[in-house]
């Protein structure tokens, strides 16, 4: 397989104008020349695909000492700019067209004597692209490119380490990274590499140190200052804003996740995501034991999809014990022809050009596998994987069949494909005796108690090893309830039988009860005609899982109290609403339970008028109106039985028709109001009309009379005009009647 890494910086047009530096890197180092003398070089990287921003010229430098003030201030001339070469490293990758990365180089000597604490040299600017996808807003996010010389009092003289060559252009998704980013140090000091923060600088309102530069409201800059800084800021600084999950230490997509050798400075790693990323390699410079120094360099990797014309692949072994005989799958992409290696060395003839071969081992062991996609031509490529071979190793556990509590007896067994020598570690529960076991087929486990048991056991084969579980099942042993259940019940009603019974499986019943009633439900319901005093016997056979015959034998259980029987008469049997007084003569009889009489304690009556009455044997009721009346009678004996009957009343109706001629409405109480009489009737109305036709009083209840008014005011003496409609229910006809009524005063 490829073993490369790919780097690309994606590069983005920005919509600022001065700010639109796009800048993709930077680093700061240092050489001692003797004499208090330092030569410092700033390395700037730029976008110069998408338009060529400016780089500073001149760049704005601050040398700080230790407590954070400014010694000297520099505008250093741009010394050069060369693009960086676009790097592949292999001519078998496609690499995109669109990649431009342009290196400005500042330098400078500066005198600069030991002091305590030394010196710190800083560049600030910004921006940087606004798509970088490991920073929050990253349009407005400005870097801080820095260098501490050591003073008089940590290591002096000294040389700041360099790293040796820039990363490639771009990175593969889904491809390995495998990048050499180690340093040199001019004075040999030992060096240690690590992933770190990149630190933050100037924003979208000051992208520039300038005493000029004029701050404006834009994109990255909400509330502009009255003016930019003339001076970068002294450390410490701190770091870009990370949009989690991503950090110093993680600071792209990637599976495994990019890493760093902190000895040798191999950055290796496979992202898994396309887009930019800020990323920042620190090395730190230890002498005698002591760190004296950090270096830091900081670039943006692209991560895009390449195009590769020809990757050798195996595809990963999927089981280590599958056997002497390996089938291998040939994964490779753009490979026309193949050679395969199978590194048997006991032979030489353990070679194949097919795609995919398949090749037999003469032992155990493990074998380096070699797979040269094109082999001989230009354009190839070569992998190497490690195949294991050992014996099949297939072991399958099939738990056995459950068994009752008493007397259980487990045996295990592993089948399937394992060696000889396979080891097996049983591991059954602490229900179980034994609970633990080396053998490979263990008899004679014996559980405890019922329920369901996890059982496991790891069966090893060097190098490969199986976890199997299973579950075994202890079936309780049944149980019921030693007390039979006695049952009190009255005539007539439906008995249900029932036995308390527990972990039954299966089971038959056989019930036998002394009236001749017989059944094999687990719960039969019978009805007994005749009162008295009746026995009863069960047998109970579980037939499955744990074996047992239960017997029951109740010879007294179950008493049945008589039900009473209720009647009662009514006189007289017809009537009309003119005689509507009805009685009630209660005619019931309590029963008898084993030759005593019963007794009543209970009458309810409801008398279909709305109207209760409890407890009364004999009443007399009155109906306010015609009609049928359904008269229920509840009663209930002394040994609680109920029964209940229900007659029906009839009221028949009556017709009457009576008109007054006069009536006098002096409140006197005597022939105050005009009341026709009317009886049995329906749908009744009143109207009384004067002499000229006008009507002066209406009403459709019968038992509302005129009392000689008209809107509140007294009717003069007069005759006048009632008519009268209304629905006869004896004839069942409608009826209109008309007359004269005289009032008088």
């Amino acid at each position: 397989m490829l073993k490369y890494t790919l780097i690309l910086f994606l590069l983005v047009i920005c919509s600022l104008k001065i700010q639109a530096t796009h800048i993709v890197g930077g680093e700061i180092y240092y050489d001692y020349l003797g004499g208090g003398q330092y030569k410092i070089t700033l390395k700037i990287y730029r976008d110069c695909y998408n338009g060529i921003p400016p780089l500073d010229n001149p760049a704005h430098i601050d040398i700080f000492d230790k407590n954070g003030n400014v010694i000297k201030s520099r505008n250093v001339a741009l010394l050069s700019i060369s693009n960086i070469p676009s790097s592949i490293n292999n001519s078998c990758i496609i690499p995109p067209d669109n990649v431009c990365v342009q290196e400005g180089i500042y330098e400078f000597t500066e005198t600069l004597p030991p002091i305590p604490g030394g010196y710190y040299i800083v560049y600030q600017r910004c921006c940087r692209n606004h798509t970088i996808l490991n920073i929050v807003n990253p349009g407005g996010i400005g870097a801080t490119y820095w260098e501490h010389i050591p003073g008089s009092d940590e290591a002096f003289p000294n040389s700041s380490p360099r790293f040796k060559k820039f990363p490639p252009l771009y990175i593969c998704n889904g491809l390995n990274i495998n990048f050499d980013h180690s340093a040199t140090d001019p004075d040999g000091d030992v060096l240690i590499y690590s992933l770190c923060n990149a630190y933050n600088g100037l924003d979208g309102c000051c992208p520039i140190i300038s005493s000029t530069y004029v701050p404006s409201q834009g994109q990255y800059c909400n509330t502009p200052p009255p003016s930019c800084p003339v001076n970068c800021s002294p450390p410490p600084y701190s770091s870009i804003p990370y949009l989690a999950p991503y950090n110093g230490t993680y600071p792209l997509s990637s599976n495994p996740a990019i890493n760093i050798n902190p000895n040798t400075g191999l950055l290796t790693g496979k992202p898994n995501l396309n887009g930019q990323w800020v990323v920042s390699v620190c090395v730190s410079e230890y002498r005698n034991g002591q760190l004296i120094g950090i270096h830091q360099r900081e670039f943006q990797f692209n991560v895009v999809t390449c195009s590769i014309t020809v990757v050798s692949a195996i595809q990963d072994q999927s089981q280590k014990c599958d056997g002497y005989t390996i089938n291998f799958s040939n994964q490779s992409i753009g490979g026309n022809t193949f050679f395969w290696n199978f590194g048997d060395p006991t032979t030489l003839a353990d070679t194949s050009h097919l795609t995919n071969p398949s090749y037999t081992y003469p032992d155990t062991g493990t074998y380096q596998v070699t797979l040269i996609a094109n082999p001989g031509k230009p354009c190839s490529d070569t992998s190497i994987k490690t195949f294991y071979v050992y014996p099949k190793f297939a072991p399958q556990f099939t738990p056995p069949s459950g068994q009752c509590v008493i007397n259980n007896s487990f045996s295990f067994q592993i089948t399937g494909s394992y060696a000889n020598y396979s080891q097996f570690s049983w591991n059954f529960g602490p229900n179980a005796t034994p609970s633990l076991s080396n053998l490979s087929n263990p008899t004679g486990v014996h559980f405890n108690s019922s329920g369901i048991f996890p059982v496991t056991v790891t069966v090893t084969q060097q190098p490969c090893k199986a976890e199997l579980t299973g579950t075994i099942e202890v079936y309780p042993y049944p149980s019921i309830n030693p007390v039979a259940n006695n049952y009190t019940i009255c005539q007539g009603t439906p008995l249900q039988l029932n036995i308390e019974a527990n972990n039954l499986n299966n089971p038959l019943y056989q019930w036998f009860v002394s009236n001749g009633f017989s059944s094999n439900h687990s719960n039969p319901s019978l009805t007994f005609n005749q009162s008295g005093i009746y026995g009863y016997s069960v047998n109970i056979i579980n037939t499955s899982q744990c074996t047992v015959t239960f017997n029951i034998t109740a010879p007294n259980a179950i008493t049945v109290y008589p039900t009473p029987f209720a009647d009662f008469i009514f006189t007289p049997t017809l009537t009309t609403v003119f005689d509507p007084e009805i009685t009630f003569t209660d005619m019931s009889y309590a029963g008898n339970f084993e030759n005593n009489s019963g007794s009543l304690t209970q009458w309810h009556w409801e008398l279909g008028d709305g109207n209760t009455i409890s407890n009364a044997l004999q009443f007399i009721h009155s109906y306010g109106n015609y009609g049928n009346y359904p008269v229920q009678l509840i009663i209930t004996n002394n040994f609680g039985c109920k029964d209940t009957v229900t007659k029906i009343i009839t009221i028949l109706p009556e017709f009457r028709f009576w008109v007054p001629n006069a009536f006098t409405p002096n409140n006197d109480g005597l022939n105050d109001e005009f009341l026709p009489i009317v009886i049995g009737i329906e749908n009744y109305t009143l109207e009384i009309f004067d002499r000229w036709g006008e009507k002066i009083f209406s009403t459709n209840q019968y038992k509302q009379g005129w009392n000689g008014y008209y809107k509140g005011s007294a009717c003069k003496e007069d005759v006048y005009v009632w008519k009268i409609g209304f629905k006869n229910l004896i004839t069942k006809k409608y009826e209109e009647h008309v007359g004269h009524v005289t009032l008088l005063r």
